[in-house]
């Protein structure tokens, strides 16, 4: 095969390629023209079970998006707007679009995943993550994760609270327990249980699995006996004991009628965990020996 035979093949191989190309591209630009968008799929990449809220959150929000979308050319389908339109929610980590020639508009999200949601004295409500950033408390994008109580400020972020919401969450038994937490500051923080009475003061977030053993000593040896309303307080805060603040504030000390001396509960130090008995009465305050 000549030089000048194997030039005209070249030249007639990218002629023809050429031609496939614009071909295609007149192609695809008559079918867009032709096909409308008739369905919106969102997809979430590894995606888990409770993704589904996002899921329908994100389909919930294109609804009220301002441009039509369905029943329009899939060529004029803006897409850029889409997208736009929905990284506007801080409810979503990254938005991106993509629509097929069958007319189907692909939604890719990656959506923020809340750790708590924190309720201030102001009647705000948000979600943060494991990071700090919040999250409106959209209902279509619903997060069945604790519930924390306070008004937190940059020397006191939400983020402190993580280690004992996580604790908490991953315990079994004090995921049974405990309905929500009340942060007042670093070193209070409160456990809310659902049994209806008392607040535990956890203190802050050191010491946890010791926290938990005094506090179910104090359910399981101590409330029992001294009454379930006795109490209005429970605290673990301090190394190797259990305070408890009575409910009723009435000064104590009187004879009873046994003939032995009532002692005064306010803040009264409980048995310690390892030395608590079923039958134990409380001791005389001491001094708590601080974390």
């Amino acid at each position: 095969m000549t030089p000048v035979v194997k030039t005209v093949m070249k030249w007639g191989v990218l002629a023809a390629l050429l031609a496939y190309c614009v071909g295609m591209g007149v192609w695809a630009s008559t079918e867009a023209a032709r096909t409308k968008c008739t369905d919106i799929r969102v997809m979430i990449p590894d995606a888990t079970p409770a993704d589904s809220v996002a899921r329908e959150g994100v389909r919930q929000e294109l609804a009220t998006y301002p441009g039509h979308i369905t029943g329009v050319n899939v060529g004029k389908v803006d897409i850029a707007g889409i997208e736009t339109y929905l990284s506007r929610l801080n409810n979503l980590e990254n938005v991106e679009c993509a629509i097929s020639t069958d007319g189907c508009l692909f939604v890719y999200v990656e959506p923020m995943r809340p750790e708590i949601r924190v309720f201030e004295s102001s009647g705000k409500s948000y979600y943060i993550n494991k990071d700090g950033k919040r999250m409106d408390a959209k209902a279509e994008f619903f997060a069945d994760v604790p519930v924390v109580y306070g008004d937190f400020t940059p020397d006191f972020p939400a983020t402190a609270v993580l280690p004992v919401t996580r604790f908490v969450s991953r315990d079994p038994s004090l995921s049974r327990l405990i309905s929500a937490v009340e942060a007042r500051d670093a070193h209070n923080i409160l456990l809310v249980p659902r049994i209806r009475g008392h607040i535990v003061n956890f203190g802050d977030t050191s010491r946890l699995e010791r926290k938990r053993d005094a506090l179910l000593t104090a359910y399981r040896r101590i409330l029992p006996y001294r009454g379930w309303m006795t109490y209005d307080t429970i605290s673990v805060k301090f190394k190797d004991q259990i305070v408890a603040t009575r409910r009723d504030k009435t000064p104590v000390g009187r004879e009873t009628d046994s003939g032995t001396e009532d002692i005064d509960l306010e803040e009264a130090t409980l048995p310690a965990p390892d030395t608590a008995t079923a039958h134990s009465p409380a001791t005389q305050p001491q001094s708590p020996t601080h974390q």
